[in-house]
């Protein structure tokens, strides 16, 4: 299996296709899996990247950082395209995805060619919805049962089982350091911004072409002031639609797995022929618009 080890923390990462290079990241915590199918239609135009960002799928869990988790993810995405060779590269992602795509090009813009986001994440109530479940329900583990009870919860069991090698890691830590790191990551992420953790003045930053798909109503989590301000705040930003219908993601928006075909882990099949369509289309503009290297 193909690892690399970035910024100290082993990293899984698998590669198709030739052409542009493209790195695609999944929303939440999930696993490369999520994007997979978008992956697959891509790599007939593009080099597509998938990777699992520390605390994710296979890739080391290591709790602590001088940076925010989103900032470390984005470290960790532009040192594993220098270590493939594939900078720059075109960064595409929905909701964290897309936030890591855009802290890539904020931290790194010499990393980025172009940008292609959907369901940003952001609005007035994120923090409130969507912070117990990134961080509080962890740190209340650790508090009520030690390491051994946050290696319980569905969540650090899966990545545990995914790499082994991170169950240790995850109890040999102290309980308070973990809950220290924890509670770091977890301001970092509810200080009020356009785009969460990402400033007016950072996104006004960025400078390459970016394709932005907003949130579908009534949606908390990808507000679509989130996408709104972002399209403001970028010089050479297009804003669309969001991919749902609203019908659509009253089931797939709120991970109804009860509803058949429409399990979280697949719901991004439905809609992979048109954002891989889109993208395409997005790179084949942006590449026809670059100079031609004179021999």
């Amino acid at each position: 299996m193909p690892y690399a080890n970035i910024n100290g923390a082993n990293l899984y990462y698998e590669e198709y296709g030739s052409g542009p290079h493209l790195i695609l990241t999944p929303g939440g915590r999930v696993d490369r899996e999520e994007l997979r199918p978008i992956a697959a239609l891509m790599s007939l135009h593009c080099r597509v990247i998938l990777h699992d960002r520390r605390n994710c799928g296979r890739s080391d869990v290591i709790i602590g950082s001088d940076l925010s988790e989103q900032h470390q993810w984005a470290e960790d995405m532009a040192a594993l395209l220098d270590y493939l060779g594939a900078s720059p590269a075109y960064a595409a992602g929905g909701s964290a995805g897309s936030r890591t795509s855009l802290t890539l090009a904020v931290r790194h813009p010499e990393a980025v060619k172009g940008l292609f986001v959907w369901e940003v994440s952001g609005g007035p109530n994120i923090a409130a919805v969507t912070s117990p479940n990134y961080y509080g329900q962890f740190i209340e583990a650790a508090q009520c049962g030690g390491m051994a009870a946050v290696g319980e919860t569905e969540f650090f069991a899966q990545r545990i089982k995914d790499n082994p090698a991170s169950g240790q890691r995850l109890l040999d830590m102290d309980p308070q350091q973990f809950c220290d790191a924890m509670g770091l990551w977890q301001q970092a992420y509810v200080v009020p911004a356009p785009v969460t953790e990402l400033t007016e003045e950072q996104l006004a930053s960025i400078r390459c072409p970016l394709m932005i798909f907003e949130g579908n109503i009534p949606d908390e989590v990808h507000h679509r002031s989130a996408a709104e301000a972002l399209h403001r705040l970028v010089p050479h930003s297009e804003l669309y639609p969001s991919a749902w219908t609203h019908e659509e993601w009253a089931v797939v928006g709120q991970h109804d797995n009860t509803f058949p075909g429409l399990a979280a882990t697949n719901r991004y099949s439905m809609k992979a022929p048109f954002y891989a369509e889109q993208l395409a289309a997005f790179i084949a503009r942006v590449e026809a618009s670059q100079p031609v290297a004179a021999d």
